[in-house]
């Protein structure tokens, strides 16, 4: 099964929207075959692994990262396709929670009498598809907001300069993450003060689906000749329902969102427009004030913080707008999945309490 996770995650750029799945198919100690999910419409996991086994999949084993689909979508049922080939046993790590799939696949699997084992390494299966769970059990994607920061606590100097407080190793590591993720969510200040492209460069020929560019612009200003509307990736513009919409947006993707009692956008419909939209993991860019907002709302699941060994004075602006504090006793804890050195700075993935597991 660990086998199976590391192929899963060869898909972790290309699978979007459907969660990253792996399959090795064994006898004892021996594999037979292997296979895992490359990309949306093209062929599962288990019938890569089945086709490599060929003859020998008769009587052997099924690792299966997630449930066996066993409705006919883009690709035909994985079920029936581990039935036909004649495996003696699947065992598999977490069941799949879709509405089409939710114990239909294990139960088909049994009825045609081969024998399920279900929740081997689970929660690392669970969290190689974190986003895909969100989506599905809480109608939401998981949001994962990314912070770099000096060592006193700074994102900018007074005057908004930021490039570049972390070193280039981190900026390489931020484009894997933003490959990783459906969406990256920002906003129109940070357009309009850094106009941003949003869009994902990593080197070699990477097959990854370029994320979704999702933009909270409750009063349409984001200007015509933006970077968040050039080609290079499909861009959304979040919106007030009444606003009326500029020539220059005539064109482009928009969604009307409702407002909080603010006057703002609602956070949580926003992110009810990206599930809508097939979105799996939200990659957050933005300034303090929506960063700190969705932590705040109880909505980022995640924080990425990369702390560089910098000092940027009193002066500098912070990580996070957030509400104060009447006692030590209302702080938000946070608990630390990760922490690595990242070139010269330090990479911190850290989850509020109440987010520590995966999809909670």
């Amino acid at each position: 099964m660990a086998h199976a996770l590391r192929l899963a995650a060869q898909g972790m750029h290309t699978t979007q929207p459907n969660p990253r799945v792996g399959c090795v198919v064994a006898r004892g100690d021996t594999v037979l075959g292997t296979g895992w999910h490359r990309r949306a419409g093209e062929p599962h996991a288990e019938v890569h692994a089945l086709r490599e086994a060929g003859e020998s999949a008769r009587g052997a084993t099924a690792y299966v990262t997630l449930e066996p689909c066993a409705h006919h979508g883009r690709t035909p049922p994985c079920a029936d396709a581990l039935i036909a080939a004649g495996v003696g046993r699947v065992v598999v790590a977490h069941e799949d929670p879709f509405d089409k799939v939710d114990g239909a696949g294990i139960a088909k699997l049994r009825d045609a009498g081969i024998g399920v084992q279900v929740g081997l390494m689970r929660e690392q299966a669970r969290e190689l598809n974190i986003g895909f769970f969100s989506r599905i059990e809480r109608g939401r994607p998981w949001v994962r907001v990314k912070l770099a920061m000096s060592l006193d606590g700074g994102t900018a100097l007074a005057d908004g300069s930021s490039k570049w407080i972390t070193g280039e190793a981190a900026r390489a590591d931020v484009q894997r993450w933003r490959a990783r993720a459906s969406a990256i969510l920002s906003a129109s200040g940070t357009v309009l003060a850094d106009d941003p492209h949003l869009t994902v460069r990593l080197p070699g020929d990477e097959r990854f689906v370029p994320p979704l560019r999702a933009i909270l612009d409750s009063r349409l200003r984001t200007p015509h000749r933006a970077n968040v509307l050039d080609a290079a990736a499909p861009t959304l513009l979040m919106h007030a329902p009444d606003v009326a919409v500029p020539a220059h947006l005539a064109g482009v993707d928009r969604a009307a969102v409702r407002l909080d009692d603010r006057g703002g956008l609602d956070l949580r419909a926003a992110l009810h427009v990206l599930a809508l939209r097939d979105v799996n993991e939200v990659h957050v860019e933005a300034g303090p004030v929506l960063c700190g907002a969705l932590l705040a709302a109880g909505l980022a699941d995640e924080l990425l913080v990369y702390v560089a060994p910098v000092l940027l004075g009193s002066s500098a602006r912070p990580m996070l707008a957030l509400p104060p504090l009447d006692d030590m006793a209302s702080r938000w804890k946070l608990d630390t999945v990760d922490r690595r050195q990242v070139g010269d700075d330090t990479r911190l993935q850290l989850r509020p309490a109440h987010t520590a597991k995966a999809g909670a």
